[in-house]
């Protein structure tokens, strides 16, 4: 038999291959499926940004392999765009990397800076890719309990001094997913100072940083470090521009920090399509010129205006049927605590509720240990389609 490393023991569990197979399970059953458990958005990618890329497809000069040098124009529109939205500063040539979504970013980090045996400090519960990272790396995982009592923040003061003392990079992610709680410029000040005492780095997963539909709009990490001393911030196009399928986002922040990862991702791949870059610039620039809007909107803010409505209904449809969840003031998800006989099944509930109605959605514990006796539904469908899967819920909880 073949030898496998030991290192794939700890990706084994994952929250969505997992709902993959029971969806499968489901649908060979004969179940229509409602999938809300992927945040994968249904929303279509804007005409301007794809006739971009349509236009590149006819230019040969984007059909060859893109290095580093090849994504200044890319680089310099996601400094231009972080500098009209958070008024900081950027050099495209030392603190802006290309990223084949956000994804590669997180997961690639932790090989730049962790040793075996270092710790991560990782919000639990978190997004998969986060843990994965750490566990390539042979970095060993210090979570950071996230209660509804203290506003799914991390506690700096509870983490041990041991654990502080070996600890060389702390992730956060807010607007945060899976329990959409977001944070304040005062709260990444006292992240910072924590890593600012134990020498860590601070990296922050930023992927909903416009899908938020009260209040006021959510810091960046470098707003706190405007500096850029020891952070970086990672963001994705899938998101706010609904290019999840092009796979297409940025690091920004610490040059340092930067350098490290672009020197483990040059040992991976290159970069995507040029064409798909030249896609994600006119997506960048589109809050400047609103190119492609047929309503007088950015093309974000229609995304945005579109979640609103799919939370709200769904918000009122789950009151309507005796569950009462909190009103998400941000991202494009539903954080509900289980009923009974539910209230520690998380897996169990997912399992029944799709193999019963179709209906997919997310197990909380899927996301770490403290996510146990709560479920993630993504509000990825239409109103329609959201209302009706809220009934079929209804039915299940009273059979």
């Amino acid at each position: 038999m073949l030898h496998f490393a030991q290192r794939l023991d700890s990706l084994r569990a994952n929250v969505f291959a997992d709902m993959d197979r029971a969806k499968a399970a489901a649908r060979q059953a004969g179940r229509d499926i409602i999938d809300l458990s992927l945040g994968s958005s249904d929303l279509a990618t804007a005409d301007f940004i794809l006739h971009e890329i349509e236009r590149s497809l006819w230019d040969s000069q984007t059909h060859q392999y893109l290095l580093f040098h090849g994504t200044k124009a890319f680089r310099e529109a996601a400094a231009h765009w972080y500098q009209r939205r958070y008024r900081i500063e950027v050099d495209p040539e030392t603190e802006v990397l290309p990223l084949v979504g956000s994804q590669e970013g997180t997961a690639h980090l932790p090989l730049a800076l962790l040793n075996p045996g270092d710790y991560a400090l990782l919000l639990d519960p978190g997004y998969p890719s986060h843990y994965g990272g750490v566990a390539l790396a042979g970095g060993r995982i210090h979570p950071l309990p996230l209660r509804a009592e203290r506003e799914f923040l991390p506690v700096f003061s509870e983490i041990p001094p041991q654990v502080c003392d070996r600890a060389r990079m702390m992730v956060l992610s807010y607007p945060h997913n899976p329990t959409t709680a977001t944070a304040s410029i005062t709260f990444f000040e006292e992240a910072l100072t924590f890593c600012d005492k134990y020498n860590i780095a601070l990296v922050h997963d930023f992927p909903y940083g416009d899908l938020v539909f009260e209040g006021d709009r959510p810091p960046s990490i470098l707003q706190a470090d405007v500096e850029k001393r020891r952070s970086i911030e990672f963001f994705t196009l899938s998101k706010s521009y609904n290019m999840g399928g092009f796979r297409v986002g940025y690091a920004i922040g610490n040059p340092e920090l930067i350098l490290a990862l672009r020197q483990v991702k040059a040992a991976v791949d290159f970069n995507q399509y040029q064409g798909i870059l030249n896609g994600a610039i006119a997506a960048l620039n589109s809050d400047i010129s609103h190119d492609g809007s047929h309503d007088g909107k950015s093309p974000v803010q229609s995304t945005v205006d579109c979640f609103r409505q799919r939370r709200d209904v769904f918000i009122e449809a789950m009151q309507e049927i005796g569950w009462a969840v909190p009103r998400p003031e941000a991202t494009m998800y539903v954080w509900a605590k289980l009923p009974q006989p539910w209230s520690e099944n998380s897996i169990g509930f997912c399992d029944a509720l799709v193999q019963q109605t179709g209906v997919a959605a997310s197990p909380g514990v899927g996301f770490g240990e403290s996510g146990e006796g709560y479920v993630r539904f993504a509000l990825v469908r239409s109103p329609q389609v959201l209302a009706e899967a809220v009934q079929r819920i209804s039915v299940f909880l009273r059979g």
